[in-house]
Parts: C-alpha cells; structure tokens; sequence
C-alpha cells in the first residue's frame, strides 16, 4: 500500500494538498489533527468542507463529541484500522494534520498506557494550575523517582502525564513504555514532507483565514459550544480560538481583541510546530507548498522496486 505523511503547521496548505493528491492517486485522507477529529469544531479548526469530502473519501474527522478527551492512543488505533481499510481497498492512504504526538505514535509505537480516569486528569490539571509544575514534581519524586529523575522538572506536560500514570495506574510511565505498541508505519517506507510556507506568507494565511472562519460562521459555532458548559480542561475547549472567543460572549473583551489574540496565539503555535517537528522527526523533507507534490512525487518514485 502506498502511503504519504503531510505535516505543517497550521494555514500551510496542508487540507488543499492532501485532496490533489487523493484526486490523482485515488486516495483516502486520514486526519492528523487532534482538533479536526471534534464534530462541534468543524468551522473554527477549518475542517474539510463538506463538498471536498465529496471529493475524496475523508476518515477520522469530526467523529469524537466535544465532551470526550480524545487521546492519541485512541487516535492510533482508529488510524491503523482506517489504515488496514484502505490497504483492502487498495487506496493510497495520505495522512494529513499538524499534531506531532499523532505521526509520532504512528511512526514510533505508543506505551500502551490504559485510559486516565476524568477526575484524576482534572485533579492533576487543577494542581498544576494552582500549585504549579515543581509542586508536582515533588510529588512525582516521591511516587515514582526513577521517572521524575529522567523528567526536566519545569516540563509540564510530561511531569504532569507521568504523575496521572502513577495515580491512575499505581505502576511508572517507564513500566509502560516498556509496553510499547508498534509503529503502524516505517517511515523509511513511505513518503513525507512537512509543508513550511514562507514565514510572512504563513503569518497573512493565519489572519486571512481566521477572518474567513468568522466570515462563515465560527462564532456561531463557539456560541453554540460554550451553551454546553462543559469542563474548560476539555481539549475541544482550547482550540485555537475557542478561549478568547468565549470570553467574548461571555463580555470580558472586545471582539476585535478576541480575534486579534486568537490570531496571536494561532502564529505562536506554529512556531513551536514547526520547533517540534525539526527536532522529533527529522526525517520528514521540508518543502514550500509549491514544491510539495514533486517532490512526495519524487519519493514516491524513489520507493517503487
């Protein structure tokens, strides 16, 4: 089965590359992105419309209820089912998103971690707002030193991931990674390219198309979301956009400063993006969105026997 990866950060032309190709190779797209995969956020993510859904068969978007915390190991196991459909079907599978955890998984394997109980990620959560990270840290130390010693004690996400596994699980993270489900794709088989657009360019189509999702109705959508009232820790509930959006509605700014810092936050993002992928996956091949389809072209070719 052919494979190709396509990661960017956000606004890079990432969607509109994925369904030129699946329209010339006869491809499945599979979502790549943790926030894609929500129904209520289709507007404000900038999910495939649903006349290029038509265009091309579409798998792991917007499935998952905002109330869910979706998981990246709920994710791998989705996208190697989705995977195994388009290998009987004999579908080029292009898997597209800016979510690193997600190609990592894919590429590396996963620790096969059990689900972490809603109160024990709320409770972690809520202590790492209140007391802040070196608090957890300490605490880490004491339930599982191994794991904290090997952890950078300012490094929030993974203190935090590690104290949830020990609570949740009474056995370390590193227990776990030695658990660790496969890889579902060889990257030395598959090609892939990590779409990267001229800073100022990336920078006009973040803005330009944060303005079209208000144009088309992302308020609307947020307004509807925040009527649900569910938890603010929920990943759906920070969607770039979401948080100023809703304290708009909620009349603690203006709209104007709501847009303009969602905007912010959005360009910052990308950023550490593009930071994380140079540095976690430095196999895939950075190619301005002009460039993108000759050379996965290319590699494509490179791969056949």
């Amino acid at each position: 089965m052919t494979t190709i990866l396509i990661a960017g950060p956000t606004a890079s032309g990432k969607s509109a590359l994925a369904l030129v190709l699946a329209e010339r190779f006869g491809g499945m797209i599979v979502n790549a992105d943790s926030m894609q995969v929500y129904r209520d956020l289709r507007i404000i993510t900038a999910r495939p419309t649903p006349d290029e859904e038509r265009r091309a068969p579409h798998r792991l978007y917007g499935h998952v209820d905002a109330a869910e915390d979706y998981s990246v190991g709920r994710w791998c196991t989705e996208a190697a089912a989705v995977l195994a459909t388009a290998e009987r079907e004999n579908r080029t599978a292009i898997i597209v998103g800016g979510t690193g955890l997600y190609f990592n998984a894919l590429t590396r394997g996963l620790a096969a971690v059990p689900p972490i109980p809603t109160e024990i990620r709320d409770e972690v959560r809520a202590r790492l707002a209140q007391e802040g990270v070196a608090a957890l840290h300490a605490d880490l130390t004491a339930r599982d030193p191994v794991a904290a010693a090997r952890l950078r004690p300012g490094d929030r996400a993974r203190v935090s991931r590690a104290l949830e596994v020990v609570l949740a699980t009474g056995r370390s993270i590193l227990d776990w990674h030695e658990e660790n489900k496969p890889a579902a794709v060889d990257l030395s088989r598959v090609a892939k390219v990590f779409l990267m657009p001229e800073r100022d360019a990336l920078m006009r189509n973040i803005n330009a198309r944060f303005d079209a999702m208000m144009a088309s109705g992302a308020l609307d959508e947020v307004r509807a979301l925040a009527a649900r009232e569910l938890n603010p820790s929920l990943p759906a509930m920070k969607a770039h956009g979401v948080p100023w959006l809703i304290r708009y509605l909620a009349g603690e700014v203006t709209l104007e400063d709501a847009i303009e810092h969602a905007k912010l936050e959005t360009r910052q993002y990308t950023k550490r993006q593009a930071t994380w992928f140079r540095n976690q996956l430095p196999e895939f091949e950075w190619v301005s969105p002009g460039e993108a389809q000759a050379a996965i072209e290319k590699q494509l070719r490179d791969l056949s026997p």
